[in-house]
């Protein structure tokens, strides 16, 4: 069985009621919920989550949510490996055996079908126990500077100061759309940014964290534009 998992508790203290905020035209939960049934790469697509209301708005946007997530899953230090876990082994104990699964995070309005399809093939081929979204950093890194304790500044990095941008090593980051695994990877608690893992890598203007209110605006002004240029539905 492959499976879709889609955390979202109900507790968010930066942005309240985060998950199921409106994004645009409807809550951003949504959007991950709709790229999951469209993709067809699933068997059930389901949302955990220990909050009555996201529960309701789960189910009308056609995910399942089969149980309600356990308080000490649902504080501000469990990881997500975690809640992951806890889908699998309750799948299991009801005798379905999943075999690969998918986390797609609740608030990831960019992702898209073919990217989770696309994901799951690579993944497979590369024989790989997880294949996660990411993206490149606009700037080298290597080049990063810090402001100090006295308000000045330093290099993270200061053998670089003369290095040229062309000659330095490309960097990656994690772009917090989706993560494929291997249901056995998940339930042994392998680590995702590991030798375990391949990218699928999406282009910077897919790619927006969403922590704060000014990370959400700026989302919405994003996938406006992209829209106007008919690069997302």
């Amino acid at each position: 069985m492959r499976l879709c998992v889609i955390p979202a508790r109900g507790g968010s203290k930066r942005i309240p009621g985060k998950n199921i905020k409106k994004f645009l035209d409807k809550p951003v939960i949504a959007y991950s919920i709709e790229a999951a049934i469209i993709s067809g790469c699933f068997d059930k697509v389901i949302v955990s989550t220990d909050n009555e209301e996201i529960t309701n708005l789960a189910k009308e946007y056609g995910a399942e949510v089969p149980f309600i997530r356990p308080k000490e899953l649902s504080d501000d230090f469990t990881t997500t490996n975690e809640v992951i876990k806890h889908a699998i082994e309750w799948f299991e104990k009801q005798g379905q055996q999943p075999t690969e699964v998918c986390c797609i995070y609740a608030t990831a309005p960019f992702v898209q079908a073919y990217a989770i399809n696309k994901a799951n093939k690579q993944m497979r081929k590369e024989h790989a126990d997880y294949c996660f979204t990411a993206t490149s950093f606009a700037f080298p890194i290597q080049r990063a500077i810090k402001i100090t304790k006295d308000n000045r500044i330093d290099m993270f990095q200061p053998e670089h100061f003369g290095s040229r941008s062309q000659d330095l090593e490309k960097a990656f980051h994690d772009a917090g759309q989706f993560y494929w695994g291997r249901a056995e990877a998940f339930k042994q608690q392998k680590p995702i940014f590991s030798k375990y893992s391949t990218i699928y890598t999406l282009p910077r203007f897919l790619v927006q964290d969403i922590d704060t209110i000014e990370d959400w605006v700026t989302a919405e002004l994003m996938y406006k534009f992209l829209q106007s240029e008919q690069i997302l539905p």
